[in-house]
């Protein structure tokens, strides 16, 4: 697919960052790449909110609803910024966007059920408290770096992007309660919008065929105006600027031992997954990630968690769908990112903008989801590559990780037999991939470590000082290893 920018694209500046995602583009083209990434991840952005809105019962009052989707924009424009640009020990500064994650969600709407937003004070002082307690363990979950080789990293990549279709199977569905398949009208708009960015991706030059799927978002939305598909009728309802006296609009946070229990143990999970992210982010972009970093990004991915209730707004993650943006495109630049966090909070503070936005229809998400989350897989697939499947031990773990993260996605009941609180954990299969690889990976080659017989793997001088994540040890000594197998020598030791 499409690298990224060089000195060969003319409106590209010459000079190379010394970390990839510290790359510097005009101005031009970081707004329509940042415009990229919030096209393809705004659907997910709001969905949590209108979710818990239709469960708090606030689902017919225009007012209040605008309150949870200009929160939810806000509040991701607010964490993405500290992701992307970072500050002191909050931010891993790197191509991430955060926004209200999906993992909460079960939790939130049960707290939450209720009549015009009753309970909602007690769902915000939940996640208030329970990002409070994910925050002090951050610096544990930075530790974890030294459980991610290329074997786990790679698994968890694969699984990430696999998880994520049935994500773009239910945008091109739009609605599962209704219609038990997906209407040919449907699968034709999805396909006609998969048909545009392959084709962008193939046929034109540079820049352009990187913007292959903002593309296919605004000629799909074109094409389904006509078919009645795409929906603006509904913009001018959406209040035009955000009232900043609605911080708060639900009340003060209430905060009960039960619900801030059940969302602490959500919040483990957002960490995990978190983690997972930074990694996975690392990987594509070549940039190295260590314990000090994946700390610092759960710090901004948490301290969303922890603003989302003055704003009114649910727990905060990275979204792996703007991971798949960043393999497809190969736009590695954290200033990107950064702009497009400029673009939510200015879509956050008028939400008739936003309004614009949700317009999109599904289908043409789900057309451009099938290329972004096959993205995320393949970039795993390509950490695996680094990895010697001959390795009996090696082959055991990818197979019992993958296997495992399948489960759920095949057959979504398999753990309906278990307590809610587990069966929310389980149901995930990139945590179930997570901890089967990591655990195998400490059982396999970190407890009693075998002997690693014959030479490394070949070493790629432009590979030096840039491995990725998992691969912090072995970069110490990459540069030695090289020059070792120049002269005929192989040195010993892990890959």
């Amino acid at each position: 697919m499409s690298k990224s920018p060089s000195a060969k694209d003319p409106a590209t500046p010459n000079a190379s960052p010394e970390r990839p995602e510290d790359e510097k583009l005009p101005p031009r083209l970081l707004f329509v790449y940042g415009l990229q990434h919030i096209l393809t991840m705004y659907a997910g952005a709001v969905a949590p909110a209108l979710v818990i809105g239709a469960a708090a019962g606030i689902a017919n009052d225009p007012a209040a609803m605008g309150i949870l989707v200009s929160g939810a924009l806000l509040v991701a424009g607010i964490a993405t910024l500290m992701q992307s640009v970072g500050h002191r020990r909050i931010g891993a500064q790197m191509p991430i966007v955060v926004a209200c994650s999906f993992v909460p969600v079960s939790a939130i709407t049960s707290l939450a059920a209720g009549e015009n937003g009753e309970n909602l004070p007690t769902a915000f002082g939940a996640s208030m408290a329970a990002g409070l307690f994910a925050l002090c363990l951050t610096p544990f979950f930075g530790q974890l770096i030294r459980f991610f080789p290329p074997v786990v990293t790679g698994t968890i990549i694969t699984v990430i992007g696999v998880s994520l279709m049935p994500v773009a199977a239910d945008w091109i569905l739009e609605d599962d309660s209704v219609e038990p398949s997906a209407p040919l009208s449907n699968m034709a708009l999805a396909g006609v919008t998969l048909a545009i960015i392959l084709l962008g991706s193939r046929v034109l030059p540079g820049i352009w065929g990187r913007l292959s799927i903002l593309f296919g978002l605004i000629l799909g939305t074109l094409l389904a105006l006509p078919f009645g598909m795409a929906d603006f009728s509904r913009v001018g309802e959406a209040d035009t600027v955000f009232d900043p006296t609605s911080l708060f609009y639900f009340g003060a946070p209430q905060f009960e031992v039960t619900a801030i229990a059940t969302m602490c143990i959500i919040m483990l999970v957002v960490l995990t997954e978190g983690a997972s992210h930074i990694i996975a982010v690392g990987e594509i972009t070549g940039s190295k990630v260590d314990a000090k970093r994946i700390s610092a990004g759960l710090r901004a991915d948490v301290s969303g968690s922890i603003l989302g209730p003055i704003f009114g707004a649910t727990p905060t993650s990275s979204f792996a769908q703007n991971i798949g943006l960043l393999a497809l495109t190969g736009i590695r630049s954290r200033y990107v990112v950064a702009t497009g966090a400029g673009i939510l909070l200015v879509l956050g503070l008028f939400p008739v903008l936003g309004g614009v936005m949700a317009a999109i229809p599904g289908p043409v998400l789900g057309g451009a989801g099938l290329v972004l989350f096959g993205s995320v897989a393949a970039s795993g697939i390509k950490t695996l590559a680094k990895v010697d499947l001959n390795d009996n031990l090696n082959l055991v773990l990818v197979s019992s990780a993958i296997g495992v993260a399948i489960v759920p996605l095949a057959y979504p009941t398999f753990y309906e037999q278990l307590p809610e609180t587990v069966e929310m954990i389980a149901h995930s299969g990139i945590i179930g991939a997570a901890l089967v690889a990591v655990v195998l990976n400490i059982c396999f080659n970190v407890i009693g470590r075998r002997p690693q017989p014959g030479a490394p793997a070949e070493i790629e001088q432009d590979d030096i000082g840039s491995a990725g994540p998992g691969e912090a040890k072995y970069t110490d000594h990459a540069g030695a290893a090289y020059h070792d197998g120049e002269s005929g020598e192989h040195p010993s030791g892990h890959r």
